[in-house]
């Protein structure tokens, strides 16, 4: 069974916007996933813990064979890989991937909750997932509306990395 994903990506240490390529690369090759639709990069203050650098986030929708928790487990692979250390929370990191959503499948697991549980709080989610899923239902909105009765004020689509994004995963293509 084929299950559409939302993941949300986010990093401010390193070259986040190649740890995203590289994850991407990574998620469009494994055989249980495929239609990988990635949004564009956006630029974003620090939320939770304010002394760090700004973050920057994109989401991206794929379908899926896995079940969620083999999924969950795939993204904390990805995170390794580019160089995650889990040191404090909400702190600084190369690499961040969050499942926001999973079908129309809600979870409580230990370590897994979808939806993400600060999705309607967190505008630096929301921004990218309305380009790439304006009607993507979480609970009873939709991504476009849940984004519009948020302050985005410090969310901005980053062209220049969105472009870099785009030659990097052409690179990672090859």
């Amino acid at each position: 069974m084929r299950v559409e994903a939302a993941l949300g990506l986010g990093g401010n240490l390193g070259d986040p916007v190649a740890a995203f390529a590289h994850a991407l690369s990574r998620l469009a090759r494994h055989p249980a996933i495929s239609a990988v639709r990635p949004s564009s990069v956006y630029r974003t203050a620090p939320w939770g813990k304010l002394d760090q650098p700004e973050f920057l986030n994109m989401a991206v929708l794929l379908e899926t064979e896995l079940p969620a928790r083999a999924l969950l487990d795939l993204c904390l692979d990805l995170e390794r890989e580019g160089g995650r250390e889990r040191r404090e929370r909400w702190g600084p990191r190369t690499l961040d991937i969050d499942i926001l959503t999973y079908g129309r499948e809600v979870i409580e697991d230990p370590g897994l909750q979808v939806p993400h549980p600060r999705i309607a709080e967190r505008a630096f989610v929301l921004a990218p997932l309305a380009e790439i899923a304006p009607g993507l239902m979480i609970g009873l909105s939709d991504a476009a509306t849940l984004e519009g009765a948020l302050e985005a004020t410090d969310v901005q689509r980053d062209a220049s990395e969105s472009d870099r994004l785009q030659a990097l995963l052409l690179i990672e293509a090859r």
